[in-house]
């Protein structure tokens, strides 16, 4: 039997006297292309959105569904790091990076944070917990990762219209067998992380396409 996140971690912080918990969960640290994004969720215990999960359990029609809901029903402030600051700072770093940001957005400054991993961002500048799994254990967390996946997987959308042939629209820049053909026939994109080795070996070979 699979278990269902829920809102005990959230009442663990409260019960030592955290009274704004925000879930904080990023997508995007395997592709090859397109920024990570993070998203911070501050839950309203009287009004939590039905059928939360791991974004990865849920199908997309449900996904979209809950994105809406918990955009009404919930504080929500989502963040990036860009292709650059992966290549910059190596894409641990730019994943706590966005993170942070997500965090600073929310609309009310949090007084605990719920962390998916088991590295709390060094910069986070509030009292924090990290939770390995979290997306499947907190609420909070797994609203995040709702918010986070719907966000960039639209990104990646539009981005697949102005690049086509990389089957971002599906893959998401994630190293499908497509992708890493449509590197090696079309080229590295500027929406590509060049750090990643796929990508690299392709610039090794002189392959790469304007803006």
């Amino acid at each position: 039997m699979t278990n269902t996140p829920d809102y005990a971690l959230e009442l663990a912080a409260q019960a030592q006297g955290y009274t704004r918990i925000a879930g904080v969960d990023e997508v995007g640290r395997g592709p090859l292309a397109g920024p990570v994004t993070a998203a911070a969720v501050v839950l309203d215990a009287a009004r939590i959105p039905d059928g939360l999960n791991d974004s990865k359990r849920l199908t997309a029609k449900r996904r979209e569904v809950l994105f809406d809901v918990i955009m009404d029903m919930a504080e929500v402030s989502i963040a990036h790091a860009s292709v650059d600051e992966i290549d910059t700072l190596n894409i641990l770093r730019a994943s706590h990076l966005a993170m942070e940001r997500a965090v600073a957005g929310l609309r009310t400054p949090p007084d605990m944070a719920l962390i998916d991993g088991n590295l709390i961002p060094r910069n986070l500048s509030l009292p924090a917990r990290a939770v390995i799994k979290g997306d499947a254990l907190s609420l909070s967390i797994s609203a995040a990762s709702i918010m986070a996946k719907i966000t960039r997987d639209r990104i990646m959308w539009d981005l697949a219209q102005q690049f086509p042939g990389y089957g971002w629209d599906t893959n998401a820049g994630y190293p499908s067998k497509t992708h890493k053909a449509a590197l090696q026939n079309l080229g590295v994109t500027a929406h590509h992380r060049r750090s990643f080795k796929p990508v690299h070996n392709i610039l090794y070979q002189g392959k790469s396409v304007s803006n």
